[in-house]
């Protein structure tokens, strides 16, 4: 699935041939150079799936994911390098996922729990299943109406390059299992929210709204799930029944921790310009585009932007721990930096193929700066958006500032291919796009980080949008 051709290799360099005007020569040239040849994100991320693999939240591999992380950062010269731990609620996937369409046309299906399902009783739950073809038709459904029986939901995801079909099917996953209990289902499966053809269900969390019991909750690979709504339409009004076996279980508090480092700044009075990401993956997956390249960028962007010249303000890093499973780290650190102030932020959360969109949330009340970095990152083929932006799903506390905001998007139309999958794999990634990431990363905080006055001047934050809903 690598995506580089001899096109798009030769755009790269032809991109770098006109820098902004306005901007330090020093700047243009480290994002010039990491556009041309930067490894140190690469590094990262092939030493993290490596030697590490998949670092489920809360567990002992997160655990070492944290120690390989804060080993790296102080050899990459990061200053102030920590694992700020805090306690979490854990759930774990267990080692049992079997599905089995029993009658009318008996054969195996490929199945994954969701985060925070309930396990079935040992041997499985068998029942008759009840086709949704979307949440709201479930939700639609009579309170009662599934007692005893397994919902299965549907979903029309297609790949899009802002990722906005995530909020389009996402709720089948965050809520559908929850609505369904509610209606008496003892089990429900989705098809999972994705957009590949592979057999890998695509995990993720969902959730059970307060005094409703968790039930099993399991996702079917795209394949899988197209084939069980055949069986329905050939089933000519009779039944379809499904076995689910699952063993996942909540096994209470456990540690996990957000890694933080920083650049140290000139002036460190002023508040610093914080670099998001997630250290954490599923248990299925290790990680790679979700989230290990995004923590490669914001640390190469962090270190070219320093190697330009001390920069005015600090850059610090967040690698926050148990996103997926809650937003566990993003949380704990707004919670333990209370008063704390932050210039800005950013986040790096949706794989590593070319940034195409440069939006912030200052473009009215700042425009010299919004337009300052727009022209700065044209050269590398990314457009000035006129959206708001949002964050990610690990600035909490900047959100909880009501602070500035920056978001590079990334274009996104194979990233749910490999969301939450066993193929989010090292070799998914693009090294050209993965470098044009940090040129466009490096040329932005190289420039935030040396503003000299207040980057926002109060413009409301909005909503976070559903593609934060992991």
């Amino acid at each position: 699935m690598n995506r580089t051709t001899p096109a798009l290799a030769a755009l790269s360099l032809a991109l770098l041939s006109a820098p902004a005007a306005g901007e330090t020569p020093a700047l243009e040239a480290q994002a010039n150079a990491a556009m041309e040849g930067d490894m140190l994100a690469w590094d990262f991320v092939e030493g993290i799936t490596t030697e590490v693999g998949p670092r489920q939240a809360g567990t002992e591999a997160e655990a070492r994911a944290r120690a390989w992380a804060v080993a790296w950062l102080k050899q990459s010269g990061f200053a102030n390098v920590a694992d700020e731990p805090f306690m979490m609620d854990t759930w774990v996937p267990g080692d049992i996922a079997r599905a089995r369409v029993t009658a009318p046309f008996a054969q195996d299906l490929a199945v994954l729990p969701l985060g925070n399902s309930a396990a079935t009783p040992v041997g499985g739950i068998e029942a008759e299943v009840v086709f949704f073809r979307t949440v709201d038709d479930l939700r639609a459904a009579p309170a009662g109406s599934l007692k005893g029986k397994i919902a299965y939901i549907s979903h029309q995801m297609r790949p899009a390059q802002d990722g906005s079909h995530y909020g389009f099917a996402g709720p089948a996953r965050w809520v559908g299992a929850g609505i369904a209990a509610s209606k008496g289902a003892v089990a429900t499966v989705i098809k999972s929210v994705g957009t590949d053809h592979h057999r890998n269900p695509h995990t993720g969390g969902t959730s059970f709204p307060e005094g409703v019991t968790p039930i099993p909750a399991g996702a079917l690979s795209l394949p899988d799930a197209e084939n069980l709504e055949r069986m329905f339409a050939r089933a000519g009004g009779k039944a379809v029944s499904l076995k689910l076996e699952m063993n996942p279980r909540q096994i209470g508090q456990t540690q996990s921790g957000n890694v933080v480092g920083e650049i140290v700044g000139s002036n460190p009075s002023l508040p610093p310009v914080l670099l998001a990401c997630h250290i954490d993956s599923w248990w299925n997956a290790p990680g790679a585009f979700d989230d290990g390249a995004g923590c490669g960028i914001i640390i190469a962007a962090a270190r070219h932007a320093a190697d330009a010249g001390r920069p005015l303000r600090t850059i610090r890093v967040l690698l926050a721990g148990a996103e997926e499973t809650g937003l566990w780290g993003s949380k704990a650190y707004s919670e333990g930096h209370p008063g704390e102030p932050i210039a800005v932020g950013l986040e790096s959360d949706f794989g590593a193929d070319r940034i195409w969109r440069f939006d912030s949330n200052f473009r009215q009340s700042n425009p010299d700066l919004h337009k300052r970095i727009a022209a700065a990152v044209a050269r590398f083929g990314v457009s000035s958006g006129n959206d708001v932006a949002t964050g990610g799903a690990d600035l909490n506390i900047v959100n909880d500032q009501q602070g500035a905001l920056v978001d590079l998007q990334q274009d996104g139309t194979r990233y749910f291919d490999l969301h939450h999958t066993p193929d989010d794999t090292l070799d998914k990634i693009d090294k050209v796009q993965l470098r044009q990431n940090v040129a466009v990363w490096t040329q932005v905080v190289g420039i935030l980080a040396n503003e000299p006055t207040a980057i926002l001047t109060g413009t409301p934050v909005p909503a976070a949008p559903a593609i934060m809903q992991k």
